[in-house]
């Protein structure tokens, strides 16, 4: 991989989650005896795609992670950084110490990424300049009144869930984050500060078992994706 297409990630693990209802951050929970955002880190650790990884966590938490990294050999590791107050201040901060023309985003709580999925979505944004990974939405949406009332029924087909990781040049993510400060405009993730910019952006299909778990019922399922993993690997 040349260094002009290789990657650098943004992996986003600095919130509390209180939806989880533990005292222990949800991205730090153990799955087989390994905390979750390990897992995450090591699909993008084996990649040859990727240069460098660069953890954004909560200050109290880089000690430990820093511990984890070392435990498991995560080689791509290039810095751990506090995150900031909102997930949007989180990733910037993750920006800043990205060296490669490209960037990828992603959630730490997302550790069922499929590699070939990475690479497609990588793939798509070198050839439009910028993609995300998401899925067909299976269920019906309606559009709801504040006064809990149906207002009306999008068609699915034009619908997708919205995925991470998510693929951009680094120059125009960082600009899309500044310019976002300034106006005082939060979003709900980094596709949509770039699509304020103007740039077009690409889905690419990805995998209904990239979840990102975000409570107890997630980590149920996630017992049960590491459990047919280990007998599909048998």
């Amino acid at each position: 991989m040349d260094n002009q297409n290789s990657v650098g990630v943004v992996v986003v693990s600095a919130g509390k989650g209180s939806r989880m209802g533990t005292r222990e951050s949800k991205q730090y929970l153990l799955m087989d005896d390994k905390p979750i955002v390990i897992h995450t880190l090591e699909v993008f650790d084996r990649m040859p795609l990727v240069r460098e990884i660069v953890l954004v966590t909560g200050a109290e938490d880089i000690e430990r992670c820093a511990g984890w990294i070392d435990r498991y050999g995560l080689r791509k590791v290039a810095k751990i950084v506090p995150g900031g107050k909102e997930r949007q201040q989180s990733v910037y901060k993750g920006l800043l110490e990205i060296s490669t023309e490209w960037v990828m985003v992603h959630d730490g709580v997302r550790p069922f990424v499929e590699p070939e999925r990475i690479e497609a979505c990588h793939q798509k944004a070198l050839l439009t300049g910028a993609a995300v990974l998401a899925v067909p939405v299976k269920d019906t949406i309606k559009w709801v009144s504040g006064s809990g009332m149906i207002e009306g029924t999008p068609d699915r087909r034009s619908l997708w869930a919205i995925h991470t990781p998510q693929a951009f040049r680094l120059s125009d993510l960082k600009k899309a984050h500044e310019l976002a400060e300034a106006d005082g405009f939060v979003g709900t993730d980094d596709s949509m500060l770039v699509e304020r910019m103007g740039i077009p952006v690409a889905v690419v299909e990805g995998s209904y078992t990239n979840i990102k778990i975000t409570t107890p019922e997630d980590l149920e399922y996630a017992a049960f994706m590491l459990k047919r993993r280990g007998e599909k690997s048998r």
